[in-house]
C-alpha cells in the first residue's frame, strides 16, 4: 500500500483512546519529547512533613503541574498531539474530552519523518508554544490496515514524502519483500542523478563477453585464458536472470550469444525477458540500469578476484604443527606422538635439555 505522506503503526495507548477521534483535516500537530503521566517517586525517595495535611499538598502539587501542561497544550490549538515518551491514562482522557488525538511512546524515526513532513519542531516543554513550532498536513488519519492500526499523515505540503506498508503471511515474505523495492528505489535514485544507462537483463555483460573473447584471440599466451575466463564469468548474470525466472538458462544464453553475435550493434542489446522467459530487446522495452552502478559491480568483482589470485602463501601454526609430529605432550601426559601414549615423549624430550 502506497501512501502519499507518512505512516506508522499505532503505538501502545491507554483507556479513554477509544474516545479521541480519528480523523482531521488540516489539523494543527505538536511533535514533544516529553512525559504526560503521573509516575511514582524514585527509589528511597523520602518527604518529611509535621502536619498530615501537608501530604494531600504534595499530592495536589503533583496533580497541578500535570494539568497546567496539559492545559498549556489544549491552548495552544494543536489537534494531533505525538510524543516521544509516554501519554499516561490521565491525559489520554483529558484529550478525548476536548477532541484531540494523542499518541504517546512514539519512536524516534518515526517522529523524525512526521518532522520533515509536517514542518512541526519538536518541543522540550510546554511553556510558551507558538503556531510557528505546530506543522500541518492535508489530512491525518488512524486507519485499520490488516490486522494493524495505523496512523497516516497525508498530503504533506511541506515535503514529498511517501510511505510504503508491506503485508505478507510471513515475515521472511516480508523482508524479501523489503530488499527488493530498497533496491529498486536505489536503482532509480542512481538513475535519476546519473543520467547515463545502459540495457539491463544481462545485456551488458553479454555484450563486454563477445567483445573480450573476440579482443582473445589477437593475443596469445596465459593472457588469452585469462580474458576468456572473465569473458565467461560475465555471462553468470544472464544465466542467474533466466534461472530465477523459470526459463532454460541454457537456451536463453544460446539464443543471446546468437543474438550478439549475428546482429552487431543493434543487437548489442539484447538481454533476457523474466517476465516472458524469453529475449528481447532490452533499451527499446525501457530495462535499464545506471552505468554507474554496473561500472561499480565490475570494478568490485575484478577486485575481489584479483585479491583472490593474490594469496600465493598460507600462515600455518607452529604449535599445530608440533603436535601433529609428537613433539609435544597433551594436558595430562598422553602424547600423540609416541605408540603407547604414556607421556614419555615429554620425559625425553626433557632429558635432551
Amino acid at each position: 500500500m502506497l501512501v502519499d505522506g507518512v505512516a506508522f503503526k499505532k503505538t501502545f495507548s491507554y483507556a479513554g483512546f477509544e474516545q479521541q477521534p480519528k480523523r482531521f483535516t488540516s489539523p494543527k500537530i505538536l511533535l514533544l519529547n516529553l512525559e504526560l503521566e503521573l509516575k511514582a517517586e524514585k527509589d528511597n525517595a523520602e518527604v518529611r512533613i509535621t502536619d498530615p495535611d501537608q501530604y494531600q499538598s504534595i499530592v495536589d502539587a503533583e496533580w497541578s503541574i500535570i494539568y497546567e501542561k496539559l492545559d498549556l497544550i489544549a491552548k495552544s490549538g494543536a489537534q494531533v498531539v505525538l510524543s516521544r515518551l509516554a501519554i499516561g491514562d490521565l491525559a489520554t482522557q483529558y484529550f478525548a474530552d476536548r477532541d484531540i488525538f494523542c499518541a504517546g511512546r512514539v519512536e524516534a524515526d518515526d517522529l523524525e519523518r512526521t518532522r520533515r513532513a509536517t514542518g512541526a519542531e519538536v518541543q522540550t516543554t510546554v511553556q510558551g508554544i507558538s503556531p510557528n513550532v505546530l506543522g500541518t498536513c492535508g489530512e491525518f488519519e488512524e486507519k485499520q490496515i490488516g490486522g494493524e492500526r495505523y496512523n497516516l499523515f497525508r498530503q504533506c505540503s511541506g515535503t514529498k514524502s511517501s510511505t510504503i506498508i508491506i503485508r505478507g503471511g510471513a515475515q521472511q515474505f516480508i523482508d524479501e519483500a523489503e530488499r527488493s523495492l530498497h533496491d529498486a528505489i536505489m536503482i532509480v535514485r542512481r538513475a535519476m542523478r546519473n543520467t547515463k544507462v545502459v540495457g539491463g537483463g544481462g545485456a551488458i555483460e553479454m555484450e563486454l563477453s563477445r567483445f573480450l573473447r573476440e579482443y582473445a584471440r589477437t593475443i596469445s599466451g596465459k593472457q588469452q585464458l585469462v580474458i576468456n575466463y572473465y569473458a565467461r564469468a560475465l555471462e553468470c548474470i544472464p544465466m542467474t536472470l533466466a534461472q530465477n525466472s523459470g526459463a532454460d538458462s541454457t537456451k536463453i544464453l544460446n539464443e543471446l550469444r546468437q543474438k550478439h553475435a549475428a546482429a552487431g550493434t543493434e543487437g548489442r542489446w539484447y538481454g533476457v525477458d523474466c517476465i516472458n522467459c524469453t529475449v528481447c530487446d532490452t533499451f527499446a522495452n525501457y530495462i535499464w540500469e545506471p552505468v554507474i552502478v554496473k561500472e561499480s559491480a565490475l570494478s568490485a568483482a575484478t577486485e575481489a578476484a584479483c585479491l583472490i589470485l593474490f594469496i600465493d602463501e598460507t600462515v600455518k601454526n607452529p604449535q599445530s604443527e608440533q603436535d601433529k609430529h609428537g613433539f609435544k605432550g597433551g594436558g595430562k601426559g598422553k602424547g600423540k606422538g609416541m605408540p603407547k601414549g604414556r607421556g614419555r615423549g615429554m620425559r625425553a624430550f626433557r632429558g635432551r635439555g
